[in-house]
């Protein structure tokens, strides 16, 4: 009865942080827990992206990353803070069945309510071959993100309205879907050449602020992907291997609360 009760004295003096971290394998974190001023939209938790629905896998609108990945964002968000600005996270780690319903869901040529907004220009068929999906994806690992930046200020996007025509990623800011963020030539997850990191043909503001974003992320020691501009990889990962399955559950601590 004593060790019971002990036991229970110590669970009640830990931290949120603590027994949040407590429901991931040892290495991970949820980032709102490591910092709450960054911005989530975790897309594949919803139906806005480019399946139309909940991705397997996706249990709850929660960035999961490892500890350095998360430590790594932290940086960069305290220098955007200083110009009054925010990252904005779409998603982070990635269970590998979420990959394995990616690569089912492509090779169903009854599925593409989603491609006017997301892959207007491009077979979805050959999503894989020409490398915007990928059959073991660096996002399994933890350390990898797909973000964008919004100014502090901003109040969170509206949802997409289902009455309404789908707005394709590649038209100009002001005629896409408003995400919030500054603009970066297209939306979010825009599987065509124009979502590519050097394209040339989206604008001058829009690839100074893909190289801005791309240089504070470098500066916090992530590489780009040449084909996506919102796509960073943690240089040093701590899980360099197969990757992972665990689902993304919400963070006991956050009550599962709107991120967006």
């Amino acid at each position: 009865m004593l060790i019971r009760a002990g036991l229970a004295l110590i669970i009640m003096v830990l931290p949120a942080a603590a027994l949040a971290g407590s429901a991931l394998p040892r290495g991970f974190v949820y980032l709102h827990d490591m910092d709450p001023t960054i911005v989530q939209d975790i897309r594949y938790a919803g139906s806005h992206n480019f399946v139309g629905r909940p991705i397997k896998g996706y249990l709850a609108a929660e960035c999961i990353l490892s500890a350095s990945a998360a430590k790594a964002l932290e940086a960069v968000q305290r220098m955007l803070a200083a110009k009054n600005l925010s990252l904005i996270v779409w998603d982070c780690y990635r269970p590998k069945r979420a990959v394995d319903d990616f690569l089912q869901w492509s090779r169903d040529p009854t599925r593409s309510e989603m491609k006017a907004e997301f892959y207007p220009r491009t077979n979805k068929q050959k999503l894989f071959a020409l490398g915007y999906l990928a059959r073991r994806s660096a996002h399994s690992r933890g350390s990898t993100v797909d973000l964008g930046i919004v100014p502090s200020a901003s109040s969170p996007a509206p949802a997409p309205n289902s009455s309404q025509p789908l707005k394709a990623c590649t038209a100009p800011k002001g005629e896409r879907f408003e995400d919030g963020t500054i603009d970066f030539g297209t939306g979010y997850d825009c599987l065509d050449a124009f979502g590519n990191t050097s394209n040339a043909v989206v604008g001058a503001i829009a690839r100074h602020n893909r190289q801005t974003l791309k240089s504070y992320m470098k500066g916090a020691g992530f590489r780009s992907y040449a084909r996506e501009w919102w796509h960073f990889e943690l240089v040093d990962e701590p899980f360099n291997r197969d990757g992972f399955d665990f689902e993304v559950t919400a963070s006991p601590a956050s009550n599962e609360k709107p991120r967006r």
